[in-house]
């Protein structure tokens, strides 16, 4: 068995990995997830890169979940040749469904912005690419055949897959993955995607698998330990609290998939105990609409404080003013309030989507708080945000910087170092090999280490990109 990291090897985004194995005394190859890069020019490069290998050669493709990361060129893919069948849970492919949509959406209307100001002569900077089209992510949606978590499905003689619960969003799975290759004993391959945080709202903890011979581990956040759920609502609180008495605005950046619902529930559950007053909140996302009501259609794969919660704002709808933006026109009105307001919007790390607007209204008051919430890659202008960089160049304008940033990653949908040192551990015995991907270069070497110091385990590995490993 052999396995090629195309992707989230020294960086958080882009994860894709090729395995290829003999069966029958014929090659077969198959990938783990087929997702885009993020953050800056350098992605979209490697976007367009095409793979070491002709999609048509591909038999199947296995989807941990449906964020873009993960996800996102699976039309790419399908246009230049792949035909297979794509293998995921029951709710990533409903969530799938709105996901990539709205990224052909994102990006046909970016570059057709671009055209529009370069015309004007008011555009500068590089000009953005559609990878894809609607048409084609359609057309690739034919292609998904979604399997229940917990339901072994043999994907071809030899190769055997079945799916648990990764806690990390709706539908998030972690993908084990039996391999019987020619004359040899049966290898199993163990692939976390993104693992969820133990205790988090929304989602139930990961589960634990407790044999592989091959463990793919994420490391986003291998380096670092998160604040309390406690720490986070304190901070949280305070936030929102200062920032309404100061008369401004709170602007939440959020990624449309699990962080959205996450930070609704978790607000709504601050009001129903009574930590925030009556609150006023705007959702500016027609996908995270949409992936709030589909939430609710799971709502049975929630944890039980999330339940509560739901069940109590539906006997005690007048607690939150909520209210989800469906069209452009009152998405701009939006940018007209002053103060009062509770704005969550995507793209969770502000590089797409109608974040960029209210940000361009919202960052120069100084009256106005930017709440980060997720994980920001290098060079999105999320990361600059964070990182107290004094003006942003927004739809080619130079914006300054006077809002408040605020960093609360107690909310974040990963796994901490805890988190995945935990999640390790559920393993009865030493894999021969454990790859630590999904996370840059500090926090996967961090992570790497306290496998090999505390789980006393020796082959662990961090993979470079377009390398191949024989397992």
């Amino acid at each position: 068995m052999k396995i090629q990291f195309l992707g989230a090897a020294g960086e958080v985004t882009g994860s894709r990995h090729s395995v290829e194995v003999m069966l029958s005394g014929m090659p077969r190859r198959f990938l783990v997830d087929y997702g885009m890069f993020q953050g800056g020019r350098e992605a979209t490069n490697k976007n367009l890169e095409p793979l070491p290998f002709p999609p048509k050669d591909l038999d199947f493709v296995v989807l941990t979940h449906a964020h873009i990361d993960h996800s996102g060129l699976l039309p790419r893919l399908c246009a230049q040749g792949f035909a297979g069948p794509i293998y995921c849970t029951n709710a990533t492919f409903e969530l799938i469904k709105i996901l990539l949509l709205d990224s052909a959406h994102l990006q046909r209307a970016d570059v057709e912005r671009a055209e529009r100001k370069i015309k004007a002569g008011k555009w500068r900077g590089e000009v953005p690419v559609a990878l894809y089209s609607k048409e084609e992510v359609e057309m690739t949606l034919a292609q998904f055949e979604p399997l229940a978590y917990g339901q072994s499905l043999e994907l071809m003689p030899g190769i055997q897959l079945e799916f648990h619960n990764a806690g990390h969003i709706l539908g998030s799975a972690i993908a084990v993955i039996d391999v019987v290759e020619d004359e040899l004993q049966k290898k199993r391959c163990v692939f976390s995607g993104d693992i969820g945080m133990k205790g988090k709202v929304l989602m139930p903890d990961p589960d634990l698998i407790q044999e592989a011979d091959v463990v793919v581990v994420e490391s986003t956040y291998g380096d670092r330990l998160h604040r309390s759920l406690q720490d986070t609502e304190d901070e949280l609180v305070e936030v929102i609290t200062s920032t309404m008495t100061a008369h401004g605005n709170v602007v939440m950046p959020a990624f449309a998939v699990g962080r959205t619902q996450e930070i609704l529930f978790l607000l709504i559950d601050l009001v129903r105990r009574g930590r925030l007053p009556h609150l006023s909140i705007w959702v500016d996302s027609p996908m995270a609409t949409a992936a709030t009501h589909l939430t609710q259609h799971f709502f049975s794969q929630l944890d039980g404080q999330s339940q509560a919660t739901f069940a109590w704002y539906k006997n005690n709808p007048e607690s939150v003013d909520l209210r989800f933006i469906a069209d452009v026109e009152e998405s701009k009105a939006l940018n007209k309030i002053k103060g009062g307001a509770i704005i969550i919007s995507a793209s969770g790390m502000c590089d797409a989507g109608r974040i960029i607007h209210h940000l361009a209204s919202n960052l120069p008051r100084a009256q106005n708080a930017i709440v980060i919430t997720g994980f920001q890659a290098y060079g999105s202008l999320g990361r600059r945000l964070v990182e107290k960089v004094e003006k942003v160049r927004l739809f080619g304008e130079e914006i300054p910087v006077k809002a408040s940033i605020h960093t609360i990653g107690g909310l974040s949908a990963h796994a901490d170092q805890a988190g995945l040192l935990d999640w390790l551990r559920g393993f009865k015995r030493e894999p021969s090999a454990v790859f630590v991907v999904h996370g840059e270069p500090e926090s996967s070497s961090v992570l790497a280490q306290c496998i090999r110091d505390e789980l006393h385990w020796t082959k662990v590995i961090i993979p470079e990109r377009l390398h191949s490993y024989w397992c």
